[in-house]
């Protein structure tokens, strides 16, 4: 009997144990007494920035300025002369870009390209050459000359470029004028603010999608790569040029001779930030001294920016004289250029670096 009650109260025991762990399991497994399903606590995502607006939505196509601003007036190249007599000449300051090129004589001569900036007024204005001319219809741009031999002029009438002929406006005080200071043909000025209305009477587009020039970053500005040059000179012959470089501004200054190149209006000296000598072929071609220079082959250059002198190439992309390194565009300094063209009968061994 006593066996039997012992056994009773293990089996007692027994069952009490194996209920009590199925309630613990119960409780474990349902925590919730309703028997509902919870949702999950929602896992909170980190708010993704929103994209920085870009502080200016243009860039000016020669300049690499950036800008609020419209971008699509159309470039316009001037003709601008360089001889002794011209000196200082008007709105150079405001070029992105200007070409100096040998004429007759050994004495070159200006192409100033504008489009980020108009000045008021841009002089001495010369006659058209067909390299040049060439240049500024490659560009885009509507080219201001006066004057012009007679089978230049016909080029020009036969539409080898969009061309504004200051004979045809001569000091009609509404798109040139003749200053009274100089003498001609050193005295011919273009009245800047009648080129766009002059233009379109003639049938010319005044607006231009123009394709940009490369242009370097403010990372790979840093980064610009070169031996030292604070100045550098060539011999024209007639026209000796002379940049040196201001590290204050970190911009180039340019000289003819020891005669500096400065604003006729504002007395402001002239700045660049690349100058860009390219070595090319050029041939005399008749008596009066025309050349005929070859802007398509390409051929060896020095590009000077930031203090600095790279030996590159240049090649002619899409109408544009472009540093090249290994077959790739070499990007300029945002700002403003000057271009000089060398004849490869002195080559770039000609310019003096120092």
């Amino acid at each position: 009997m006593r066996n039997y009650y012992w056994k009773s109260l293990i089996l007692i025991f027994l069952i009490m144990t194996v209920i009590v762990a199925c309630s613990k399991e119960e409780q474990v497994a349902e925590p919730n007494p309703n028997n509902e399903v919870e949702d999950p606590e929602p896992i909170e995502e980190p708010e993704e920035p929103e994209p920085e607006e870009p502080a200016f939505k243009n860039m000016y196509p020669f300049s690499g300025e950036p800008t609020n601003d419209e971008v699509n007036d159309r470039a316009v190249a001037v003709m601008v002369n360089n001889h002794p007599q011209a000196r200082p000449q008007t709105g150079l300051n405001k070029a992105d870009i200007v070409f100096e090129i040998l004429a007759e004589g050994n004495i070159t001569r200006l192409m100033a390209i504008f489009q980020s900036e108009k000045p008021d007024v841009v002089g001495p204005v010369r006659s058209a050459r067909p390299y040049y001319f060439n240049i500024a219809d490659d560009y885009g741009a509507i080219y201001v000359h006066h004057g012009a031999a007679g089978f230049i002029l016909d080029m020009l009438k036969a539409g080898a470029a969009d061309h504004l002929e200051g004979m045809f406006y001569d000091n009609d005080r509404h798109l040139f004028k003749r200053e009274d200071f100089r003498v001609a043909p050193h005295n011919s000025y273009l009245i800047f603010d009648a080129v766009y209305e002059v233009a379109q009477g003639k049938g010319y587009e005044v607006e231009e999608d123009h394709k940009a020039i490369p242009f370097l970053n403010e990372e790979e500005i840093m980064a610009i790569s070169g031996e030292v040059a604070n100045e550098i000179s060539f011999n024209y012959e007639a026209t000796p040029v002379r940049y040196t470089y201001d590290t204050e501004s970190e911009k180039y200054f340019r000289f003819n001779g020891e005669e500096q190149t400065t604003d006729l209006e504002t007395g402001e000296p002239i700045q660049l930030d690349n100058v860009f000598f390219v070595e090319t072929y050029h041939e005399v071609v008749d008596s009066a001294g025309r050349r005929e220079i070859d802007f398509s082959s390409g051929g060896n250059a020095y590009l000077f920016q930031k203090g600095k002198v790279q030996s590159l190439e240049w090649q002619n992309i899409d109408g544009q004289i472009i540093p090249v390194q290994n077959g790739e565009p070499v990007g300029f300094v945002p700002g403003k250029t000057w271009i000089n063209v060398i004849p490869t009968s002195t080559g770039l061994e000609g310019a003096s670096i120092q």
